[in-house]
């Protein structure tokens, strides 16, 4: 996959090991420029990230695309690796996985 695309945020990294990501260290736009690695991140209108990829040497590694239950809950994930395999991860509108 390569990167093509802008995104409303930047980041250096992520914590903890729920789903959606929990992006940290925010980096303007320009600050991309000379990082090896960073992830850009696309949100909706109630902000909440939509699409989260892991750049690395100008190729995204990882994508994360996120979709959302009425009520806010995290409804579905799905996460490719660089070699476009995909796996959807799938919750009820109590946030449990499927």
């Amino acid at each position: 996959m390569s990167h093509t695309e802008s995104y409303d945020r930047y980041f250096l990294s992520y914590t903890g090991i729920t789903l959606p990501l929990q992006l940290v260290s925010p980096l303007e736009p320009a600050e991309t420029a000379n990082r090896n690695t960073f992830f850009g991140a696309c949100y909706d209108a109630q902000d909440r990230p939509i699409l989260i990829r892991k750049i690395v040497y100008g190729e995204v590694e990882l994508e994360h695309r996120y979709h959302y239950h009425d009520n806010g809950q995290l409804q579905c994930a799905e996460i490719a690796d660089d070699d476009d395999e995909v796996q959807r991860l799938e919750f009820d509108t109590a946030g449990q996985r499927l």
